[in-house]
């Protein structure tokens, strides 16, 4: 008999940063529509994730190989071992595994840097979509790299290009993306395997029926337009955390889930609550991306001299050089004593919600932007791999919601960007978040466009679903 509820398979990259909005989207598909889900992991991750939560009682997480051995660190750079042996460990145990399953899958929405799976999907006659976790204007850049190398844009080699050299050939960007705006990885040769996996995932996402993003068309309108000519069905469904909020219906667990890999640090948030409103900057750099001792010093001093609050959350393996680290200056430890706080991982969107944060420098991942731009936090942009540097460009060249220094980290410019974002002297940035944070939230509310797109995305798939069921039926 078929079942009454459609089931679908999520398999994300393993990494937080893609974890994280594939997970909330999991959780919005069981609490809107009751999907059954099947979430898949690599056993390191499927060891880490919070499978308690009351409102996942529906998500079934199963933990699948990657290829890597068990002491693999799987964190940092050496995420990137992961592009090179999780299709071919992962791909025959799925298509085993979804063989063997009780209900045959509904649809699979697949990570975009996991494209085997479309593949695969179109081998078992299982519609795939494809969950780019990225932006809507680095998705539309990455469909650009090979023209890109055609054009001798790339290899952007620093130092010896004119970095202010806007490029022409991605429209809707003309005018807007330079050189030292591309992502990390046009600064590799053009036969570089990383460079050739991203060009090669990029286009095996056109295989796919759909493409979803979390982003909302408030933001991204003229980019998603153009992305249409690729994908004429685009799921913009973002902020997803933002969506959860407006839509949870089991609070069990309170609307702040962290769907964190990494044990967070609540103290910051009893400092914070000392606060005075909009005092306080608060500094992340994410979960993949590491500091050089020098660099944590220049961000260290830039703070403390700001003279500003701030709480830093600084993760275990921050410092990629911790060997040579030695002791903190007195100077430093008494600054931050007396204006700072410094804490290990933390549950970033509570952290960004409470009123007294007023700003945040952060290495401009994109869920980070995304979750300070919905809470209306103007930022400081750092970026320095992946999808940052584009992601950073569009904070202040596209959407005025922050300054970015790329490419430079030094005290002094960390101190006068800090007391500029804390004093409110770029009136334009303080107008641009505050109306595009009311766009953020207005997007996921009853009649949002992103709500309205969460809803034709749960319809598709009930379509989806007694379609297939039909079908099968009839064979």
């Amino acid at each position: 008999m078929e079942s009454p509820i459609a089931h679908v398979v999520i398999l994300p990259f393993p990494a937080q940063g893609h974890i994280k909005p594939m997970l909330i989207l999991a959780e919005l598909l069981t609490q809107l529509a009751a999907f059954k889900i099947t979430f898949l992991n690599n056993e390191h991750n499927h060891r880490r994730i919070d499978k308690s939560a009351a409102s996942r009682r529906r998500i079934n997480f199963i933990s699948i190989p990657d290829g890597l051995p068990p002491d693999h660190p799987r964190t940092g750079s050496s995420v990137i071992d992961l592009f090179f042996t999780i299709s071919t460990a992962s791909g025959p145990y799925l298509k085993n595994l979804i063989a063997s399953m009780s209900q045959p899958p509904t649809c699979i929405i697949c990570d975009g840097i996991m494209s085997f799976a479309i593949d695969l999907a179109a081998e078992l006659g299982i519609p795939a979509i494809t969950f780019r976790t990225y932006s809507a204007t680095c998705t539309w850049t990455y469909f650009h790299l090979q023209k890109l190398i055609q054009n001798g844009e790339i290899p952007v080699l620093e130092g010896n290009e004119d970095m202010d050299k806007q490029i022409s050939c991605i429209p809707g960007l003309e005018n807007i993306m330079r050189r030292r705006d591309l992502p990390h990885i046009c600064r590799l040769e053009p036969e570089n395997k990383v460079l050739q996996f991203y060009i090669t995932q990029t286009s095996k996402m056109t295989k796919a029926s759909a493409l979803i993003l979390n982003t909302f068309e408030e933001l991204e309108s003229p980019i998603i337009s153009h992305l249409k000519s690729i994908f004429p069905t685009i799921y913009t469904i973002g902020p997803l955390h933002t969506a959860l909020k407006h839509n949870t219906i089991d609070t069990t667990n309170g609307p702040y889930n962290s769907f964190s890999l990494i044990k967070t640090d609540k103290s910051g948030l009893e400092w914070l609550d000392s606060q005075k409103p909009n005092s306080v900057l608060y500094v992340s750099f994410g979960s993949v991306i590491s500091l050089s001792r020098e660099q944590l010093m220049e961000f260290w001093y830039g703070l403390v001299n700001s003279g500003k609050l701030f709480l830093w959350a600084i993760r275990p393996d921050l410092v990629w050089d911790e060997n040579e680290s030695g002791q903190a200056p007195e100077e430093l430890k008494m600054g931050t004593r007396e204006r700072g706080r410094i804490v290990g991982w933390v549950a970033q969107e509570e952290v960004l919600a409470h009123n007294a944060v007023g700003g945040f420098l952060t290495h401009s991942g994109w869920n980070s932007t995304l979750e300070s731009i919905s809470f209306g936090k103007p930022m400081i942009c750092w970026p320095r791999i992946a999808d940052q540097q584009v992601n950073s460009m569009c904070v202040s060249e596209m959407w005025k919601v922050g300054f970015d220094m790329k490419e430079i980290c030094d005290r002094s410019t960390v101190e006068k960007l800090v007391r500029d974002l804390m004093e409110g002297r770029a009136e334009e940035i303080v107008k641009s978040t505050d109306e595009i944070a009311r766009l953020a939230q207005g997007s996921v509310r009853d009649g949002g466009s992103s709500n309205r797109n969460i809803k034709k995305l749960i319809q598709d798939i009930k379509l989806l679903h007694s379609t297939n069921g039909a079908s099968r039926r009839s064979t």
